[in-house]
């Protein structure tokens, strides 16, 4: 049975256009992984990525998720709360394009409804545009969760395009 799926690409093109939520508690801090932990990685990914269909790595082998999360172009970050893990973002440097692609970007289930999406929103954008990027993007689709696109609008990203595929 084949399902139809809407994606929609957005984009900021400067800290000025951010729209910034009010910051929960300082216990929840955004930390870059370094030096990269593939398995944190993976772990959110699975986790996060369960209830969204994200399915493209789940055929990644131990290798491959090491070449990825080792690539001078890929930052990951992660959202705790003391020393729990709470969510994380991976950006994807795009030097040919000088723009950053917010590749994957999630809450633990447990964490949601407590506004931590759009205050992880804003900390991927501000820390996007540290590499001066012309623009940073990212694409939604009505598989992931059901206030990505509002928390993307509200933060003041625009659609530069919208599709729709079969799955």
């Amino acid at each position: 049975m084949k399902k139809n799926i809407d994606r929609n690409y957005l984009e900021i093109y400067s800290l000025n256009e951010l729209v910034e939520p009010e910051c929960p508690t300082k216990e929840y801090v955004v930390s870059l992984i370094d030096p990269p932990d593939f398995q944190l990685n993976k772990f959110f990914y699975k986790t996060i990525g369960k209830k969204h269909r994200w399915v493209d790595r789940l055929i990644w082998t131990e290798k491959q998720w090491i070449g990825y999360t080792t690539n001078k172009n890929v930052k990951t970050y992660i959202l705790k709360k003391a020393d729990d893990l709470v969510g994380y973002f991976e950006l994807i440097i795009h030097q040919e394009n000088n723009e950053i692609e917010i590749a994957y970007f999630g809450i633990l289930e447990e964490y949601h409804n407590k506004k931590l999406g759009s205050f992880l929103l804003t900390n991927a954008i501000k820390k996007s545009f540290m590499f001066s990027p012309k623009r940073v993007w990212v694409h939604t689709c009505s598989l992931d969760h059901k206030n990505a696109l509002k928390n993307y609008l509200s933060r003041g990203m625009k659609i530069f395009k919208t599709e729709t595929i079969s799955i």
